[in-house]
């Protein structure tokens, strides 16, 4: 699928990937439904198929088995066992009304991918993490989910960089609440936990200030992004490594020594907040795809959201390595 978005919606300044229809701040969830495309409902079907090539061949039902297919259009989603527990795309935006309501959450953007198989909104918090030269970051609340077995429902602490629009999902180990499709979506079991979410935002403050005052030199700094990139380092001649590979990293070593947004900040220079800001970088706005939207369905959900993952965890080590010298 050459498109991967097939609606979004958003509020404020233009999203980092420049996709999606504007709306006026503090707009009711029904207008948020229609603009984000996510109006529809997922309809269920008996899986049925033709019991051989004749025309007069009958039609047998394979138990157990379902087809999820789109209300407004008909077209089929995916085939899943009558186990499967939906989250209708109404229901993800519905999550944030008490939010919004009561708590002072701002809806930023929500929207479908993949023909509607995923879906999402993305949420501001009243959080922001303050970094040594005019560096801040904002929290944000994910909650994204899938209809076809890809993705379980996810509330995830997110983290956006002001300087730059880098997104970090929070995504350590026990970070934000999943619930699997073999289980039903209790929307106010989750909201009773979100003090949960906010205690792992302050930890998650505490590693990115910490991360902001690790100083590394640049052959730490090397090590670093052939680690997060490839799971490799090598000490060898940068020729032996694969173009390929040599390109991605010769990009995110360009982004780090000067060229990235915010790279010369007092936070970033020469610092381990400053190589995971060139991961993020080079994963959100540098790393090539085919079209920007399928670059965002990868910085959410894809290999490059796997790319961040890797930075923020040897973030954690090398932050934890420099405290224990």
């Amino acid at each position: 699928m050459s498109h991967e978005i097939n609606s979004i919606a958003y509020v404020g300044e233009k999203p980092w990937h420049g996709l999606g229809n504007i709306l006026p701040k503090d707009q009711p969830i029904e207008v948020w439904a229609k603009a984000a495309g996510m109006e529809w409902h997922i309809q269920q079907a008996p899986l049925e198929f033709k019991a051989g090539r004749e025309k007069d061949a009958p039609f047998v039902t394979y138990e157990g088995q379902q087809v999820l297919y789109r209300s407004d259009t008909l077209k089929p989603l995916s085939v899943v066992s009558k186990d499967y527990h939906l989250v209708q795309p109404k229901a993800v935006l519905e999550f944030f009304r008490g939010l919004v309501e009561t708590q002072g959450y701002e809806l930023e953007t929500a929207g479908c991918l993949r023909g509607g198989r995923r879906f999402w909104a993305l949420a501001r918090m009243r959080e922001v993490m303050h970094l040594p030269g005019d560096d801040s970051v904002e929290g944000y609340l994910l909650l994204a989910t899938s209809c076809d077995g890809t993705l379980a429902t996810s509330v995830i602490p997110t983290s956006i960089r002001v300087v730059c629009q880098n997104t970090l999902h929070a995504t350590l180990e026990n970070i934000g609440i999943r619930i699997p499709h073999s289980r039903a979506f209790d929307a106010e079991y989750v909201k009773s936990n979100l003090g949960m979410a906010k205690a792992q935002w302050e930890s998650y403050v505490d590693l990115m200030t910490k991360a902001s005052r690790t100083k590394i030199t640049k052959q730490e700094a090397i090590r670093f992004f052939q680690l997060a990139l490839h799971g490799e380092a090598s000490d060898g001649p940068q020729e032996t490594v694969k173009l390929k590979r040599k390109r991605a990293l010769e990009a995110v070593q360009r982004l780090y020594d000067g060229a990235g947004k915010g790279a010369a900040l007092a936070s970033s220079k020469n610092t381990v907040w400053g190589a995971l800001n060139a991961l993020t970088q080079f994963s959100d706005h540098e790393r090539k795809t085919r079209t920007e939207d399928t670059r965002l369905s990868s910085a959410w959900f894809g290999a490059g959201a796997r790319l961040k993952q890797n930075a923020l965890e040897f973030s954690m080590f090398m932050v934890d390595q420099t405290a224990a010298v």
